[in-house]
């Protein structure tokens, strides 16, 4: 199987292009080839399919053989991947997911190569139920989580997929090994769910750590970033366009008044390409 390695913001990915739907074995192979030490080794396995209802639909498999709705990063790095090699001349695309339909890209291009992707991530859902999570609440603010002894109090967003934001004195040095495994599984999230842990340092900025549902701790997460500033603005923390800096670099996201729509924009990065027997 032919690949390509990617990553966006460190947030990386075994991107393979070709196959006309997806796998029967897509969750035995995502587990192999993630595998950072027995395989490439990456946080998901990205496929890039034929699509009639935009110019390609992505699906992603996390590394645990689990598939993910939606992945702000992977989105970027497949529109990176399909205009760079030539599947697509325009600088407007459409990339369809299975947890926000078609999605709207924007390529900023240099020197006939992609340098940053802007991304509607659509409407964020607030509704508990439909997030989902076990509170019937809209928007789901200020509740309490308790697991292991510990209390903390969350924001809950879907972006396409659930996540679960908390605010901490300290994001870049909080105990994230220990408290996003037991929150991911918690008995609330009838789906598990992404957990975010931030800090807000001014009303433009906010520092995230993330552990992300079926993959664990990674670089970086699109949608969680986004998620963050949606519930940062729900609590009054910053403004409605914000940078969020995650471990592997910075997003700018916008939750824009009008169209209530969320824009995510970034980098994406090819690392190498290579064959790998399966």
């Amino acid at each position: 199987m032919e690949f390509t390695k990617m990553h966006g913001l460190g947030n990386d990915f075994i991107v393979v292009f070709g196959e006309q739907k997806l796998p029967d074995n897509a969750a035995e192979l995502a587990i192999k080839l993630c595998n950072r030490f027995f395989g490439i080794g990456a946080d998901g396995l990205v496929y890039i399919l034929p699509s009639d209802r935009g110019d390609f639909m992505m699906r992603i498999i996390n590394s645990d053989g689990s598939e993910a709705e939606q992945c702000g990063n992977a989105i970027r790095c497949v529109a990176k991947y399909v205009y760079d090699h030539g599947h697509v001349n325009s600088e407007e695309i459409v990339i369809v997911t299975i947890g926000a339909g078609e999605q709207k890209v924007k390529l900023k291009v240099k020197d006939g190569a992609v340098e940053t992707v802007t991304v509607d991530m659509g409407e964020p859902v607030l509704n508990g139920p439909q997030i989902p999570v076990n509170v019937d609440a809209e928007p789901v603010v200020g509740q309490q989580i308790e697991t292991d002894g510990r209390e903390f109090t969350y924001t809950a967003v879907s972006m396409g997929n659930p996540h679960c934001v908390i605010y901490v004195d300290d994001a870049v040095s909080f105990d994230l090994l220990t408290w996003g495994p037991k929150l991911e599984v918690h008995s609330l999230f009838p789906r598990k769910v992404n957990v975010e842990f931030a800090t807000v340092k001014d009303r433009g900025r906010i520092d995230m750590r993330v552990w992300e549902r079926g993959a664990g701790p990674t670089l970086a997460c699109g949608t969680g970033a986004c998620a963050t500033l949606v519930s940062s603005v729900l609590n009054g923390a910053t403004d409605r366009a914000a940078w969020v800096s995650l471990k592997g670099g910075d997003l700018f996201i916008e939750w824009n008044e009008d169209d209530n729509h969320v824009y995510m924009t970034g980098p994406a990065e090819a690392v190498y390409t290579g064959t790998v027997e399966v």
